[in-house]
């Protein structure tokens, strides 16, 4: 039996594997692999940010990783819809000064018919943490282990 098809129009199924593939891409902090999840010519906004391009979402998160230490992120799915999937997620993360932080967030994804996504609109906030209100504990960089809780069974 092959996998599912990670491309439009979504299911719910395959909506949600096409959200764990992108949170392991992201946790693998690697900028190129995940900058050809993005269609060639994909726009973004992220925060302030507007981004054209695999160039600049290339360049874009080899800054963002440099600044961010101990990243690691859980995306779950909100809703879906043919082509788009709107995605809620939170990553926790440690600055050079050792301080760490929850970024809390919503995404909408736009995807082509290959599956490749054209649109991604983000809307973070950062909130100060304590080491000890972590939790996120997995091995980084890399997955998230399939039996380390989601969002909704965090309380997230």
């Amino acid at each position: 039996m092959s996998a599912p098809s990670l491309a439009p129009p979504f299911s719910r199924a395959t909506a949600i594997a096409k959200i764990r593939a992108a949170e392991d891409a992201w946790n693998s902090r690697d900028p190129a692999r995940v900058a050809l999840a993005y269609s060639p010519e994909s726009e973004w906004r992220n925060r302030s940010e507007f981004l054209r391009g695999r160039d600049e979402i290339r360049a874009f998160l080899t800054r963002k990783w440099a600044g961010e230490g101990d990243y690691r992120l859980i995306k779950e799915l909100w809703a879906f819809d043919r082509e788009r999937i709107a995605v809620r997620f939170a990553y926790e993360w440690r600055s050079a000064e050792g301080q760490w932080y929850r970024a809390y967030g919503n995404e909408n994804w736009e995807f082509d018919p290959q599956g490749l996504m054209r649109r991604r609109h983000a809307s973070i906030n950062d909130v100060a943490i304590q080491p000890g209100a972590r939790l996120f504990h997995w091995s980084a960089p890399g997955p998230r282990p399939a039996d380390h809780p989601g969002l909704s069974e965090l309380g997230l």
